[in-house]
């Protein structure tokens, strides 16, 4: 069979091909920093959110805290004017 294509055309399917290929290094090291800069990027956001969380964490911590000791405050007042008249519940 007779080669029918013309040389023309596999010289430019030709240097296409070198043009890809020798691209393909570079598109791959600017896909890989861009999944990077990602992954970096949700790592940052996540920890933020953690420490937001955490935050509201311990102002909920704190806030039980003093109100437990402000009821026990209360609750020993009470004891103590029960234990004063005398009356010991009987």
């Amino acid at each position: 069979m007779a080669d029918s294509v013309d040389p023309q055309i596999k010289d430019a399917v030709a240097s296409t091909n070198v043009k890809v290929v020798a691209e393909a290094p570079a598109t791959a090291m600017g896909n890989l920093y861009q999944s990077i800069s990602h992954a970096t990027g949700l790592a940052a956001g996540n920890a933020v959110t953690a420490q937001q969380q955490t935050n509201v964490i311990h102002q909920a911590a704190t806030t039980m805290g003093v109100t437990l000791l402000y009821t026990l405050g209360s609750a020993a007042g009470g004891q103590a004017a029960d234990n004063a008249d005398g009356d010991d519940g009987k």
